[in-house]
């Protein structure tokens, strides 16, 4: 159970955190690299073992063959959880220097680069990985729609690409962002057939919101939905 201390410190980050600007996200998280991993848990994130089992129950063979590419990869959690089921080959890429420290300080990564998603091309060689995964910055705050196309480019043909995605606060940007997502995760499946969909699976609980009242000004928990999508590269 978390402390006031901690409760107060998480709440007031999150307010800065919807408040804040594309650019300000790298140093946001340099400042909360720290103490990501106990306010996660705290705000009961158990998107990286749904990630992980997810995935393993889809790998065929043996996991420690596998060379996953974990985009946007904060501390490692996904990797932490993935290397208990029995996977051993890590390639991180997040846009903090913070959060890669936290993520070098697992010794789980051969190799970890800096990158911001969308402004700059993702630091992946094309075909090369045999899992692409990436949780929780696909939105209007971290990375642009057009990064789901620099996944799917890095992933072998017939490889898995994941993705995590929460129901966060509807505005007109999260609006718009989800539609954008949509149609394109559409387009290169139906149109261009770049890959197919596998499964998606829907979580009642992604993560803890802690929202102010605006009348009583009281902090509110309510659970955040959202949706774990896997797909399959197209090996034509």
């Amino acid at each position: 159970m978390a402390d006031c201390n901690q409760m107060d410190r998480l709440k007031e980050f999150l307010r800065y955190y919807d408040n804040c600007t594309i650019q300000e996200i790298p140093a946001l998280y340099d400042g909360w690299s720290k103490d990501y991993n106990q306010d996660m848990d705290t705000l009961n994130y158990k998107v990286p073992k749904t990630v992980a089992t997810l995935l393993r129950e889809k790998i065929s063979g043996n996991p420690d063959e596998v060379l996953v590419l974990d985009v946007a990869c904060g501390t490692g959690k996904i990797a932490k959880q993935l290397f208990d089921l029995g996977f051993r080959k890590f390639v991180g890429v997040d846009g903090s220097k913070g959060m890669l420290e936290q993520a070098a300080k697992t010794g789980l990564y051969q190799e970890l680069k800096l990158a911001m998603l969308g402004a700059e091309p993702l630091p992946a060689q094309k075909d090369m990985f045999d899992v692409v995964v990436i949780a929780s910055a696909l939105d209007n705050f971290c990375a642009p729609v057009s990064v789901i196309r620099e996944l799917c480019g890095a992933t072998k043909p017939g490889g898995l690409v994941c993705m995590a995605r929460g129901d966060y606060a509807i505005t007109s940007e999260t609006i718009r962002y989800d539609k954008e997502f949509e149609s394109e995760r559409q387009l290169m499946e139906e149109e261009e057939g770049l890959w197919k969909l596998l499964d998606i699976k829907h979580l009642d609980s992604y993560m803890t919101d802690l929202q102010t009242n605006p009348v009583s000004k009281v902090v509110e928990e309510r659970n955040i939905t959202g949706n774990v999508y896997l797909y399959q590269k197209s090996t034509n």
